[in-house]
């Protein structure tokens, strides 16, 4: 069994973030909410690097937007992917920080849940194509470059 993808929510709209985070949390994610972008900040700060798979914010919020919270989450975990949801949809603009920007009113929770799957896909990196290479004996590459065979004995 796979090891459940941490997903950092904030938004500072409490019936937004309980219907978001159970949403996440049925699909198998874990789910960190918080209320407060300057709280999931000091969280960021503490968490290892790796340990957080997506952060998923909204826009618009007191004391920090989702844009500055992005942007100093970057600074600190720069691998870490970022969705900024908002329900103003002219503020895609302000949303230049994050990985991917949706509005709140146009996506529906079955395209939410598709890009965050594919932002947890993608800070997984794709799968790497292990080539095997064989052990070389150093006596036989230095008898190459000298064009000494490396089965006759040394003079």
């Amino acid at each position: 069994m796979r090891p459940k993808k941490t997903i950092l929510c904030v938004d500072d709209n409490e019936q937004n973030l309980s219907v978001r985070s159970f949403l996440l949390d049925t699909r198998g994610y874990r789910v960190v909410s918080f209320t407060n972008p300057v709280d999931a900040l000091d969280y960021i700060a503490s968490a290892l690097p790796g340990s957080l798979d997506l952060l998923l914010s909204d826009l618009l919020m007191p004391q920090m937007d989702g844009n500055e919270l992005v942007r100093r989450a970057k600074q600190l975990h720069p691998t870490l992917p970022a969705m900024i949801v908002s329900g103003t949809v002219t503020a895609y603009e302000r949303a230049g920080r994050a990985d991917v920007f949706l509005p709140k009113g146009a996506a529906t929770p079955v395209e939410l849940l598709e890009r965050v799957r594919i932002l947890v896909a993608r800070k997984r990196g794709p799968k790497k194509l292990c080539i095997p290479t064989l052990p070389v004996a150093s006596h036989s590459i230095a008898a190459a470059t000298h064009g000494v065979s490396a089965a006759s004995p040394a003079s």
